[in-house]
């Protein structure tokens, strides 16, 4: 689910994408906090994670307060795709989690290196797919899922995460309040004795 591109979750090869943002792209290093990209401005950046990890935060209509909605980590590809493929406006705020170094190239860019090849058009129709495919794996553990269970999920998933995540992040994620983790953890904890 939170692993977007790698090869050992999915059958996609992305060696060709991984050179091509090397040899086209810039590495380019951001502290903690930094916005890789900013919701409601175009989205711009297509970037390999060399170090680090980010993490992606929406604005609720009705709320105000910031939701974290995804995660890529050091390894995987990071980016607000496919809207900067288009330019369109990017959907999330895209910030780091702790210094980061990418390799980053522009949308325009990796739309020039999608267009080279029918192979390189098909890698872009499975990255799709397989986006796809996570996000409907995510909402489907919404309703089929308990808080409990997603806490679970999350834990296998993405193991280590909770040195990056401070309680109200990862309640975010889950879409649960910090006293809903707070007892999930204490059960946990309790019922590994």
């Amino acid at each position: 689910m939170e692993h977007k591109f790698r090869k050992s979750d999915n059958d996609i090869d992305l060696q060709a994408l991984l050179d091509f943002c090397k040899k086209e792209g810039k590495m380019v290093e951001y502290r903690k906090g930094e916005q890789l990209e900013r919701e409601g401005d175009p989205a711009r950046w297509f970037a390999f994670v060399e170090s680090g990890c980010f993490k992606f935060i929406t604005r609720g209509f009705s709320d105000g307060r910031d939701h974290l909605t995804w995660f890529s980590f050091e390894g995987e590809f990071v980016a607000d795709y496919p809207c900067v493929l288009s330019g369109q406006t990017s959907q999330a705020t895209i910030e780091a989690m702790m210094p980061c170094r990418v390799w980053r190239v522009s949308g325009e860019e990796l739309l020039g290196f999608f267009r080279r090849s029918i192979k390189n058009m098909e890698l872009r129709a499975a990255i799709g797919e397989h986006m796809l495919n996570q996000f409907k794996a995510r909402y489907q553990d919404f309703h089929r899922a308990t808080p409990y269970e997603r806490y679970n999920l999350l834990m296998q998933r993405c193991p280590g995460i909770v040195k990056h995540l401070n309680l109200q992040d990862i309640a975010s994620f889950l879409n649960v309040t910090p006293k809903t983790i707070s007892k999930i953890r204490k059960e946990i904890t309790f019922s590994n004795k």
